[in-house]
């Protein structure tokens, strides 16, 4: 399962402004809906569950919020360049800038880990990181994501 299964280009979100994780979340299942038909709210209540069982801030100011969406008939995925870090609760305690939602049907369990093990990878490498953080476009973000995660499922 390559990135591009799950993150279509409109999901890739640059200098996306919050001033704290609720609000990037909220802002974040607002752009999801659009791309799901799922409702916001639903979106984004799925979102602060997660939360509220531990922060999914994994470190190195990366967050991977996800969740388990009633009627969402595919895995989705949506990569959020913020313009300026939040606190997310991460477990390094340092702020997060990068954040990757993913979302994915009630009954999609082995390919809703396998996709957050796919995101979890790409994001746990520096070189990664740096070229998303510099990415200066929403269709650089995305081609960054995406090409990456194709030369590793290649190699």
């Amino acid at each position: 399962m390559g990135l591009s299964e799950f993150l279509p280009p409109e999901g890739a979100v640059l200098n996306l402004h919050a001033s704290c994780k609720r609000e990037a979340l909220a802002l974040l299942a607002e752009k999801a809906a659009a791309l799901t038909d799922a409702p916001a709210a639903t979106i984004r209540q799925a979102l602060m569950d997660r939360e509220q069982l531990g922060s999914t801030g994994v470190g190195r100011g990366v967050a991977i919020p996800h969740g388990k969406i009633e009627g969402l008939g595919k895995i989705v995925g949506l990569l959020a360049k913020l313009d300026s870090p939040v606190d997310f609760e991460a477990v390094d305690d340092q702020p997060v800038d990068l954040i990757f939602v993913l979302l994915a049907p009630i009954d999609a369990t082995a390919a809703h880990l396998k996709a957050l093990a796919k995101v979890s990878r790409l994001l746990r490498e520096e070189r990664v990181r740096e070229a998303l953080r510099g990415a200066e476009t929403p269709e650089a973000l995305f081609a960054i994501a995406a090409d990456t995660a194709q030369s590793h499922a290649a190699a």
